[in-house]
């Protein structure tokens, strides 16, 4: 590039060092603008660069002028994020399972961008990604785009569903056939992607883990289901009421609690349900809930201060269950 064409480039060469290299507590120089300018192919002088600040303020870049001693720095005050948010980003970002461990680096990297390298490196020692459980599917961020343009465009879609098998390979369900879904909803619960859609063939709203989908392809066939998703999806309640949203049978259930156990429920179930007294030591609750095993597990963690009350067939499957895990050990 011509050094005329480099000239062309200069506030813009001056903003981003304000941006990188300013803060709080940094600030620059004239004679750091001119050597930075000078580095990117630009001259200045000293006259003109008082001119390229106030372009920069009337732009709405807060800078300000500060002296120490006999020397005048200047510095950005003001960004878009301050730095306690961008914690909380990077927080989020590295807590969160279903992007993969290669991802979430490459994001924190964008957002240290946000603020300036000083800055950046409390973010650096804020990150301790590799330790956490991460999704191995590196396709996600594309299929949360692929899924909303079904979304947008009213369409349906369709894809290969797997699970990983003990020996950390990808295992088709259906024997890897197609599931041909009417998408409605992408919904963030217990720190995972699914997508609530509507399957035709059995006639109801199904779940699934976004990152256990391949082969995503948007079909020429409008969505179907508007109405059951819209009876029977409820956003406010959903992540409370539904227990991990695999394969199980949806009812209402009612079950019995231990005072001790009332934060518990309501940490889970939310502050609006009714717990309604037995008697001085015991309450109960009813909810809807897909009866699985992932239910079972989170009341047998309960012990004995907890137990179904009715249907009477989800009782059965409670006792099943609970005599299935007492024959193992004694086998």
């Amino acid at each position: 590039m011509a050094k005329g064409e480099n000239q062309k480039l200069k506030l813009m060469y001056l903003a981003q060092l304000f941006r990188e290299k300013t803060d709080e507590e940094h600030g620059v120089t004239l004679e750091d603008m001119r050597l930075w300018l000078e580095n990117c192919g630009v001259s200045s002088e000293r006259k003109s660069l008082y001119s390229d600040i106030e372009a920069l303020r009337q732009y709405g870049y807060d800078i300000i002028k500060e002296q120490k001693e006999r020397t005048c720095y200047y510095k950005l005050v003001n960004r878009d994020f301050e730095l306690a948010e961008l914690k909380l980003l990077v927080d989020s970002v590295q807590a969160s399972k279903f992007i993969t461990a290669k991802k979430s680096s490459e994001l924190i990297k964008k957002i240290e961008r946000l603020t300036s390298v000083y800055s950046a490196k409390a973010l650096q020692r804020h990150v301790y990604v590799t330790d956490r459980v991460k999704t191995m599917n590196e396709s996600i961020y594309y299929n949360v785009d692929c899924i909303n343009d079904a979304i947008n465009n009213n369409c349906r879609i369709s894809f290969r569903y797997f699970q990983w098998n003990v020996k950390r390979q990808m295992e088709y369900k259906h024997g890897g056939s197609l599931y041909r879904i009417s998408p409605w909803e992408l919904v963030w619960h217990d720190e995972n992607y699914y997508m609530v859609g509507y399957d035709a063939e059995a006639d109801g709203i199904k779940y699934y883990r976004v990152d256990k989908m391949k082969d995503i392809t948007l079909l020429e066939e409008k969505r179907e289901g508007k109405a059951i998703y819209e009876e029977s999806f409820d956003k406010s309640s959903f992540s409370r009421k539904l227990f991990s949203m695999f394969d199980g049978e949806k009812c209402r259930v009612k079950l019995e609690f231990d005072n001790s156990l009332a934060g518990v429920v309501i940490d889970r179930f939310g502050r609006e349900t009714s717990l309604i007294p037995v008697d001085d030591g015991h309450f109960t609750i009813s909810a809807d809930i897909y009866v699985s095993q992932q239910f079972f597990g989170w009341l047998f963690a309960m012990g004995t201060k907890a137990r179904i009350v009715e249907p009477q067939n989800v009782v059965d499957k409670w006792k099943a269950a609970l005599k299935a895990a007492q024959d193992m050990f004694e086998q």
